[in-house]
């Protein structure tokens, strides 16, 4: 089976002859909207700060070379500019040229279409994160215009991706701390939901599964975002939820792609640890089925962890992933 296949049983749980993963050799290749944006970029303003402004006009800074930086500044200074707010033109095919040249390149690959956030996330960077937190509750009616504007840039991304030759698209939005999620789940339900139901509706529509990627504690909503379709939960912290737990929601024949744990397993740096907890994985969410995803975290010098570790860890991927 080549990658596609393995990818292809892995999420329909029709028992892949190995495990997916992430890792080198990965399953995986990654494709995305490109916009010409020369301010891009970061430049340095002075000895220790550097800035850069994205696509959509917000401005980035950090402290030092390496660093990713954070929003300092969104473009969407008042609720009042909503409708008048520049927004970029996903719509336009150009955008796409060289993640249509990624996937034609490697078509024994499962191809994955990178779109920019999701509702929540492109919100808040327009607009200062707490400030942001407090619309959404007392200017309800604004932040819907908001959210529908992006939401139509959203769908264009989707449309564009499968037509590039994309099999799923995936997006990164963050929507917990390490004990909840950022907003009452009652408040989620009610404005958040009929989103990701619309959305993903429109992926499967046009034969894409959805992956989404989320830090924090939100089983919560888990159950919530099963029922929306989300094929896959790319979860790097699988102990946050409880990987029983996850077993559990399995019946659902939800697909999760994870790591061993970074924040606690893969930190003891035990070598008996690691090898169990992906021994575990595979034990509780495989199970030679389908389901799960090997997987790696790319940052490894952000976590403060040396790659021998993850080696550990794919090396008992490798050995247990087996039919």
């Amino acid at each position: 089976m080549d990658s596609r296949e393995i990818v292809r049983r892995t999420l329909n749980f029709e028992y892949p002859e190995r495990v997916a993963r992430s890792f080198e050799p990965s399953d995986f290749v990654f494709g995305g909207p490109e916009i010409p944006n020369p301010l891009g970029t970061w430049r340095k303003i002075n000895e220790r700060e550097w800035r850069r402004t994205d696509e959509w006009g917000n401005v980035w800074g950090r402290v030092g070379e390496t660093s990713k930086g954070q929003i300092i500044h969104g473009i969407l200074n008042d609720l009042s500019e909503i409708a008048s707010c520049p927004f970029p033109d996903f719509a336009n095919a150009t955008y796409y040229t060289h993640a249509q040249e990624i996937f034609a390149s490697q078509p024994d690959k499962w191809h994955i279409g990178s779109v920019q956030g999701l509702t929540f996330k492109m919100a808040q960077q327009l607009r200062r994160f707490e400030q942001y937190l407090v619309d959404l509750v007392t200017e309800t009616l604004q932040i819907n215009r908001l959210h529908d504007r992006i939401d139509e840039q959203i769908q264009w991304q989707i449309k564009r991706l499968q037509q590039a030759g994309a099999d799923s698209i995936m997006f990164w939005e963050d929507w917990g701390t390490q004990t909840q999620i950022f907003i009452s789940p009652s408040l989620w339900r009610a404005e958040f939901k009929p989103r990701f139901m619309k959305l993903v509706a429109d992926a499967h529509a046009l034969g894409l599964s959805v992956i989404m990627h989320s830090c924090g504690k939100i089983t919560a909503i888990l159950p919530d975002l099963i029922e929306c379709g989300i094929d896959v939960f790319q979860f790097d912290q699988p102990r946050i939820h409880g990987i029983d737990t996850l077993s559990k929601m399995q019946q659902d024949r939800a697909t999760f792609w994870c790591p061993v744990d970074i924040q606690t397993t893969l930190q003891s740096k035990d070598e008996t640890l690691i090898r169990q907890e992906a021994g575990e994985l595979l034990a509780k969410l495989w199970r030679g089925q389908g389901g799960f995803i090997a997987g790696f975290y790319s940052d490894e010098e952000a976590i403060g962890l040396e790659p021998y570790w993850q080696q550990i860890a794919g090396d008992e991927f490798l050995q247990q992933g087996v039919q």
